[in-house]
Order: C-alpha cells, then sequence, then structure tokens
C-alpha cells in the first residue's frame, strides 16, 4: 500500500512535504477575551505546579487551578498575554462517551474569566473524532460540560479537509462515515457531494445482503444538494474523490462501494484506471469510547479496505491520512490558539495592521491525550514547542511509559467504580 501522511502540496526548505495551514475557523460575535498575564520570567518557579483533571480525590483541578491561576494574576506584567495554550484530546480525557469523566468541567470553567466562556487560558480540542460539523460539537460539548465552546476551539479529524477545497471545490465526491458526512463536507465549502450511503442507494443490488439489514440505509438528505438528483445523474457522473470523514457504520457496503468506485475510475462500470484520490481523517486503530474496553477505529476500517482492495487488484491501494499524529495538524492546532489569542487582543475582528500580533509565539503548547500512539507520538513529532502528558483515563493504562513513543509526562491515575485520572502539568 503506498501510503501518505499529508498530501504533497508544498515543500519546505528541508524537503518535507507540507500541509498548508487551513483558514481559521470563523469566529463568533461573542468571541473569548484571553487577558493571560505573562509569567515568562517566573516560568522556572512553577515546576511543581499541579492541574488536576478528572480525580475524585478532594485534590481535584477545580481546586488546585485556583492556586495555579492566583499565581498568575498575581505575577503579571502585561493583559492579554499568554506563554502557553492547552490542546485537550477529548475521547478517554475529557469524555467518555457522552460522560465528562471526572471532575473535566470544573476543571474548564477554571481555565475561563466566568461561565460565558471569556479564557484566561488559551485552549482547545483537537481530537481525531467526527462526523459532525464543528459548530455544532461546539454546542454540544458546551451542553455537557457546562462551559461556552466556540467552533474555532474544536479541530476535529477532518478539520483539515479544508485545505482541500480549492482542489475539489465544484467536483463530484463521496464522503462516508458516521453522522453526518455529507453536511460536513458542503459546510467546508465542497458544492458536489453526496453521502456514501445516498450513492449506494441509486445503484440496485450493489450491496448484495442488504436485504437482511435491519437499519434504514439511506439518509434523509432534504437540505443537501442530491436529495433531488435522478438516478441517472449518479450513475453517469465521475467520482473525483473519496473521503472517509469518521468511522465508517456500515463497513461491509462501504467496503464494496469504495473498490467498485476506486478499481473504475469513479465512474461504476468503468474500465480499470487509476484510482481517484482517497483521503482519511484520521487513522486511529483503537479509541475509548464509554464500553470499558477500546473500540476498533477509523484506521481499522483502513486497514480493513486497504486488505480486500489489493488483494483483488495488482495495483496497491493508494490514500492520504490525515489526523493525528500528523505533525502538521498540530502546527494548524497552534496557528489556531494563535488566532485566538490574537483575536481576543483586538476585538472583534484581527485588522491588517495587527497583522503581527497573530505571530506570538507559545513557549510551551501542552498536548494532554491518552493515546500514545496518537497523542504523544504527533506531539514528539511536532516538536518544540509542544510538551506531551499521557494520561491513563482511557486507551493508555500501562504502569510505565510507553516505550516506544514516551511522554514528557505520565499520570497516574487509577480505577474505581468511575476511571478517574490526575493531569500533571509542568510549568
Amino acid at each position: 500500500m503506498r501510503f501518505r501522511f499529508q498530501p504533497p502540496v508544498q515543500l519546505s526548505s528541508s524537503g518535507h512535504h507540507l500541509l498548508p495551514l487551513p483558514t481559521p475557523p470563523p469566529f463568533l460575535s461573542s468571541s473569548p477575551s484571553l487577558s493571560t498575564c505573562s509569567i515568562s520570567h517566573h516560568h522556572r518557579l512553577m515546576f511543581s505546579t499541579f492541574l488536576l483533571l478528572g480525580t475524585t480525590t478532594p485534590m481535584t483541578l477545580e481546586k488546585t487551578a485556583v492556586n495555579l491561576l492566583s499565581f498568575w494574576n498575581c505575577h503579571s506584567s502585561s493583559r492579554c498575554t499568554s506563554s502557553f495554550g492547552i490542546a485537550f484530546d477529548i475521547d478517554g480525557v475529557i469524555l467518555r462517551g457522552q460522560n465528562p469523566i471526572g471532575n473535566s468541567p470544573a476543571a474548564l470553567k477554571r481555565l475561563c474569566h466566568d461561565y460565558s466562556g471569556n479564557l484566561k487560558i488559551p485552549f482547545l480540542f483537537l481530537t481525531n473524532g467526527g462526523g459532525t460539523p464543528e459548530s455544532r460539537r461546539a454546542i454540544e460539548m458546551s451542553q455537557l460540560l457546562g462551559v461556552k465552546i466556540l467552533p474555532s476551539q474544536v479541530v476535529q479529524g477532518h478539520s483539515s479537509f479544508r485545505s482541500l477545497l480549492n482542489r475539489f471545490e465544484n467536483d463530484f465526491i463521496v464522503a462516508t462515515g458516521k453522522g453526518e458526512p455529507e453536511l460536513v463536507m458542503s459546510e467546508y465549502g465542497f458544492r458536489n457531494v453526496i453521502s456514501l450511503d445516498d450513492y449506494a442507494s441509486y445503484f440496485d443490488n450493489i450491496d448484495p445482503v442488504a436485504q437482511y439489514k435491519s437499519w434504514k440505509v439511506r439518509q434523509e438528505s432534504n437540505m443537501l444538494p442530491f436529495s433531488m438528483k435522478s438516478i441517472q445523474d449518479v450513475s453517469l457522473d465521475r467520482v473525483k474523490a473519496a473521503f472517509i470523514v469518521s468511522d465508517p457504520v456500515d463497513w461491509g457496503r462501504d467496503i464494496q462501494v469504495l473498490c467498485d468506485i476506486l478499481s473504475s475510475r469513479g465512474l461504476l462500470g468503468g474500465e480499470e484506471e487509476h484510482q481517484p484520490p482517497l483521503f482519511f481523517a484520521a487513522d486511529d486503530l483503537q479509541y475509548q469510547a464509554a464500553f470499558p474496553s477500546e473500540r476498533l477505529g477509523i484506521g481499522a476500517f483502513r486497514i480493513a479496505l486497504e486488505s480486500v482492495f489489493n488483494r483483488i487488484h495488482d495495483k496497491p491501494l493508494e490514500c492520504t491520512v490525515f489526523g493525528k499524529p500528523n505533525p502538521f495538524v498540530f502546527r494548524n492546532a497552534e496557528a489556531i490558539l494563535r488566532h485566538i489569542w490574537a483575536f481576543s487582543c483586538h476585538g472583534n475582528a484581527i485588522r491588517p495592521e495587527d497583522e503581527d500580533s497573530s505571530s506570538h509565539s507559545f513557549k510551551t503548547l501542552y498536548m494532554i491525550g491518552d493515546n500514545p500512539l496518537v497523542d504523544i507520538k504527533g506531539a514528539l513529532q511536532a516538536g518544540h514547542p509542544w510538551f506531551s502528558i499521557l494520561t491513563r483515563t482511557g486507551v493508555f493504562r500501562q504502569t510505565e511509559n510507553h516505550p516506544e513513543y514516551p511522554a514528557d509526562v505520565t499520570v497516574t491515575g487509577h480505577l474505581t467504580r468511575k476511571l478517574t485520572s490526575t493531569i500533571v502539568i509542568l510549568i
């Protein structure tokens, strides 16, 4: 299999392929206002400062963060300056399924000035999950956590698909995965997208075992472009690219239809030629959901599709993978944090004359995650200023640090009736 972690968009001076930074998501009028104090000259004094997230013991992040934030306020030298930012993974760190882990809501509230969401510390959520637009996920997380979360603070695996808009904006593309993959791509600006559910429904007998499935296959897409398309329109239109937006629901059907598309140059029944581009939002083999043990992720689906495709075709499957641990995703997250900081300092808009403000450099960016192969590997590959913190609240539960991708800090957690953890941030 020809496997790439990022598309060859541009080359740096070192010859590495670079994923261009996407245009920062539009900020809401009620954006956060950062007023974190600059503590660069006190940085070393904070070596033993701890933020505790999710514990069920009395020493929680909610309690300890008060002391930390008081220290920052007492040693402030200027307002609207932050020497560091935080990127939280979601599944297995902040949430387990739809349930907050421990005291994570109280922990996040301590990073804000008040319950309206005005920030003391710039933070965002960096997750390989997805399936819904960032705007909708921000609303859901705000309700679950009791903290105002902006769309700009939610970076999902498929968020990087925005960088492909110029390439495929008007092309006929197929998107699949749980949730609403067609809506996700449409909101990014892709004008000619159809979900694989809808695409398959236009072809009789394309799924030979459909009659044995009890669930509804075709989605209702009244507001989306292909809801009124005729079968002739779809069957004669060549698919220019396929996007795996999130974990597919019907693996068997999706593997079959994707093999049809990828082996016929995007036109079912056509002659086999070079395959259309295939993009994965992420490549997690496993992730922590509500079930006690890990669940197979989008990476497992990639392996299954690759195995089948390579067994029935002479040419190996080609694909491009986004999401963590791609180091360029971490570069994107850093850029978004800088824009959040700059926007918060200059009001309702970043003016052209304030462009230099968006070049603010963080001394440290903390990646807090539960998966060594995704969160920690990505932070290590991204390098300075990223500092990795590995929790034992999700995928990782070993006693010792991960041998291949060791985190800068591992967090000792324990299992009670609720899984708990302590997150340590060494300032």
